[in-house]
């Protein structure tokens, strides 16, 4: 009975909340500033690709002197990075074992913390697409399944700390909004097998608390969800159906893929940390300042990514993270993160185009020698 009330209580706070399409097209509300204390507040990027950019001939600047972003932002006031991590990606060089551990030693060598972002995927792992990794594809038995989750977190794991690079925050799979490691052949995502789901995610979980006795250290956890809104119901399933005890939410949002509207989001923040009682961060967002393309791979984010009231400016992108990390720290979260601020445009190609999709949102100007913007002012905590 206990149970059954715990979960009647989850499902009334949320369906308490108000609902997620209310006030769209409100203009973009200016907040007063709030009295947080930043002890435990993250301000951070995630920067994957900052290697490969490097490695394809990018570079990065500030007052016209090339300058590491790790470094920049760091000084700025960036406190932790996030990075993919891919079991073993045959199409690229990048977000491997070996890249992430370059990553995780420039963010360290800079003061910053690291969350490592486990996709269990040889691939982008995201809402509509979470595939089994290659050397798991022959496996039928859960049990084996989960255990070569276990052992594979627990190995990257144990590798990094005989470096030194044991990271702060570990994420336990990316955009997990559909069921985890899925057949290769999969393309049905209108379901989930809550049992199977939970139980490998579970063995993530597992293994990083393991870590944590084994060495006496501290590790956070996180499960990471694909926009507000999915959130409210994923979680209480997954409670519902015995995931393991975690430290964070980390959610993704992007304004043109979410029912929340800026001004409103707060609403679901909210809720979320009121009835898990887990912190709470924004782990990727990101916007355009210019509608600019500046090479031939097609950017993600256009127009109808915009905020009434914050245009595709470099001070429209700036005042629209400020407002955002406002928002998530006046509802209870404790940091945001910004998605690829340094996918900027170079003679590489994706597999869909030679540049970048992203150059439109970095924080470096792609029309000016790729310039810090006034974006990188986001990680300076007298902001807030």
């Amino acid at each position: 009975m206990k149970i059954l009330a715990s979960v009647i209580s989850i499902i009334l706070l949320i369906s308490s909340c108000d609902s997620p399409g209310t006030n769209t097209d409100k203009p973009y509300e200016k907040e007063e500033p709030q009295t947080k204390t930043f002890d435990n507040v993250y301000l951070g990027a995630d920067l994957s690709y900052v290697n490969e950019m490097i490695d394809c001939g990018g570079t990065y600047k500030l007052n016209g002197q090339e300058v590491d972003p790790y470094k920049l932002f760091a000084q700025r006031g960036m406190n932790l990075v996030r990075l993919r991590l891919w079991h073993t990606p045959q199409w690229t060089e990048y977000s491997n074992f070996q890249d992430v551990q370059k990553s995780i030693l420039k963010a360290k060598e800079n003061g910053s913390q690291v969350l490592l972002d486990f996709h269990y995927s040889d691939d982008w792992a995201d809402p509509g697409k979470q595939l089994i990794p290659e050397a798991w594809k022959d496996i039928k038995e859960l049990e084996v399944l989960g255990d070569s989750v276990y052992k594979y977190t627990k190995k990257i794991l144990l590798t990094l700390n005989s470096q030194n690079l044991l990271p702060e925050l570990v994420q336990i799979g990316n955009e997990t909004n559909s069921e985890v490691m899925m057949p290769l052949a999969a393309e049905n995502y209108d379901s989930i097998n809550w049992k199977r789901n939970v139980f490998l995610l579970n063995q993530g979980l597992r293994a990083v608390k393991d870590i944590e006795s084994q060495f006496d250290v501290e590790i956070q956890t996180m499960l990471h969800i694909a926009q507000p809104e999915n959130a409210l119901w994923w979680f209480p399933e997954a409670f519902i159906n015995g995931i393991d005890d975690f430290d964070w939410i980390g959610l993704s949002y992007y304004p043109k893929w979410s029912e929340y509207s800026l001004n409103d989001v707060s609403t679901a923040i909210e809720s979320l940390v009121s009835t898990f009682n887990k912190r709470l961060m924004i782990v990727e967002t990101a916007y355009p300042s210019t509608l600019v393309n500046a090479d031939p791979a097609n950017n993600l984010l256009g127009e109808e990514a915009l905020v009434q009231g914050l245009p595709a400016t470099p001070q429209g992108q700036r005042n629209y993270l400020i407002s955002l990390t406002k928002k998530v720290l006046n509802a209870g979260g404790e940091g945001v993160i910004y998605w690829e601020p340094a996918w900027i445009s170079t003679d590489c190609s994706t597999r869909w185009g030679q540049g970048s999709h992203w150059d439109n949102a970095t924080f470096f100007d792609s029309e000016n020698s790729n310039e810090a913007l006034p974006a990188i002012e986001f990680f300076d905590a007298d902001n807030y």
